[in-house]
């Protein structure tokens, strides 16, 4: 039988989503965007409902395009707002804009923003060995520092919870449970991880 780590098991959309995605080491700058809003629009809701209406962001975000996203107007927002698609909160639809515009400055002034948010954890994966779910952290130093330098950058829904399950999706760690069938995969995708 396949194990898979225990918060990934209910569905088919979180069973994909953990196979294919969740610990996978990330620098394309537009996959990284991508799941800073995700992550962001999850604050206070299950990650299953954002997986859900994930097609729905990709959508009204004009496949996470930072540069497009930026440029988005009041009336643009107001129209997204509508559509039940996303998660329909004005907070987290407003900051997503504002964020896609600091994410551009970041990008700019290193690099990329991979080369930016990846100096958190040193340009390589941290390898955990969690032998099960409870001992998985909600946040970490490096989350930490990652929230404050976000939000001292200007965005908001970047909290150090938000910043660990960003750095979860995007394969900054790996938190896979040591006996789940991903671990060793992402492990060495990590090992062999350049930026």
């Amino acid at each position: 039988m396949c194990h898979r780590c225990a918060w990934a098991t209910a569905t088919e959309l979180e069973q994909h989503y953990h196979d294919e995605v969740w610990g996978v080491p990330q620098s394309n700058d537009q996959q990284l965007f991508e799941y800073l809003i995700l992550e962001g629009a999850q604050a206070g809701l299950s990650w299953r409902t954002i997986l859900q209406k994930r097609e729905g962001y990709r959508r009204l975000y004009e496949g996470f395009d930072p540069a497009t996203v930026a440029a988005f107007t009041p009336e643009k927002i107001e129209q997204m707002l509508l559509d039940s698609s996303i998660v329909r909160n004005r907070l987290k639809v407003t900051s997503s804009v504002k964020s896609a515009a600091i994410f551009l400055d970041l990008a700019e002034k290193h690099g990329s923003f991979a080369n930016y948010i990846w100096q958190f954890v040193d340009g390589q994966p941290v390898q955990n060995s969690w032998s099960s779910l409870q001992q998985v952290p909600a946040e970490t130093d490096q989350s930490r520092a990652m929230s404050k330098a976000l939000k001292k950058a200007g965005m908001t829904f970047v909290g150090p919870t938000i910043c660990y399950a960003f750095m979860q999706a995007t394969g900054m760690v790996n938190d896979h449970e040591v006996n789940c069938l991903r671990y060793q995969p992402c492990r060495q995708l990590g090992e062999t991880f350049t930026l």
